[in-house]
């Protein structure tokens, strides 16, 4: 039963006459998440997780034409039965669920299955086809538990003060920022970035609780900064603005980072393997849990993966699609007098 296909705008629901994820505008678009190679401008109508809600509307502009609903909520759509179930990618991602005529279908968007407890966790949902991305779909990439990067994040900090230095970590305004917010929560004063400042804003607009920061402001005091904590976009790493912060040592949080040569290209002090994607086993146990019979692959390394799984008796094919990594997102409200 033929209930999607692949075009080139997006991943379209036949029956449905809806597109999941679309990158160029359409009627009807049903969104995983808030970000920016997921979520995009110009759709006449929204769908999204309730959490999603104020998110999109953040990025996208408060007057567009958005509805949300709330995880395994269901919604028919021209006959489908649509559902969001936890993608725990960041706060308000969501797989999307396609029931037609009893024929499942489940579209990951981006996800990760470990524990981060800040977003709801990930829950596998069994299907007869899964569409999954594959961002970190080689066996190289293998993230450590949350309580081990948390500790490592910590003493890095501490020692950072020991030696009279200002810890700056750098992670995408959506998901990186507020993972980190929620590792570093308690250690000492945590200031951000208005750009992450203001997402947190429209986070916290659902109702969400976060971790307790304070807005850097352009024309900060250097001794209020001095030994704490800051957090900024990876795009200002270099710029006017960081290089005001009073002995700064500099971190990097991204997958990434499993690779010790992308620390030494990113030229920080310091890189953790911080991720909101799967990993290679968490993609595999993701893949299993569905028990789908077919299993499409998206962004990433997909070619390895798609292998991988036909190989291991899993029936798989590469998809091609406009989707990108973290790099590709965001900083669009980052104010370009401080970037330089």
């Amino acid at each position: 039963m033929k209930i999607v296909k692949f075009t080139n705008k997006g991943i379209y629901c036949i029956p449905g006459k809806f597109y999941l994820d679309p990158w160029l505008p359409v009627d009807y678009a049903i969104i995983s998440h808030g970000h920016a190679d997921h979520a995009r401008r110009g759709m006449k109508y929204y769908l999204c997780q309730n959490d999603s809600k104020s998110i999109l509307k953040h990025r996208l502009g408060a007057d567009i034409n958005v509805q949300s609903l709330g995880y395994n909520e269901p919604k028919v759509v021209n006959g489908v039965r649509v559902s969001f179930f936890p993608a725990g990618h960041t706060i308000g991602s969501a797989q999307i669920r396609l029931e037609y005529k009893g024929y499942v279908i489940v579209f990951t968007g981006d996800y990760k299955v470990k524990n981060d407890y800040l977003t709801i966790p990930y829950e596998p949902v069994k299907c007869h086809e899964f569409i999954t991305e594959s961002t970190f779909g080689l066996p190289i990439y293998n993230w450590l538990d949350e309580e081990v990067i948390q500790r490592q994040m910590q003493e890095w900090v501490a020692n950072n003060q020991a030696n009279n230095r200002t810890s700056v970590f750098l992670g995408y305004s959506l998901g990186k920022a507020q993972r980190i917010m929620k590792l570093m929560e308690g250690v000492d004063k945590m200031y951000v970035h208005s750009a992450i400042h203001n997402l947190n804003n429209a986070i916290e607009g659902s109702g969400i609780l976060l971790p307790e920061t304070e807005l850097l402001k352009y024309d900060f005091k250097k001794e209020s900064v001095q030994n704490k904590i800051v957090i900024l976009p990876p795009a200002l790493l270099g710029s006017k603005l960081l290089k005001k912060i009073p002995n700064a040592a500099t971190a990097i949080c991204s997958g990434w980072m499993q690779i010790r040569g992308n620390r030494r290209w990113q030229g920080v002090d310091a890189g953790f393997a911080v991720s909101d994607h799967a990993d290679w086993n968490g993609l595999l146990s993701a893949v299993k849990a569905t028990e789908a019979e077919k299993v499409y692959v998206t962004h990433g390394s997909q070619a390895v993966f798609s292998k991988y799984l036909n190989e291991i008796g899993i029936p798989s094919a590469e998809v091609k699609t406009e989707y990108g990594t973290d790099e590709d997102d965001e900083d669009v409200n980052i104010d370009k007098k401080v970037a330089s």
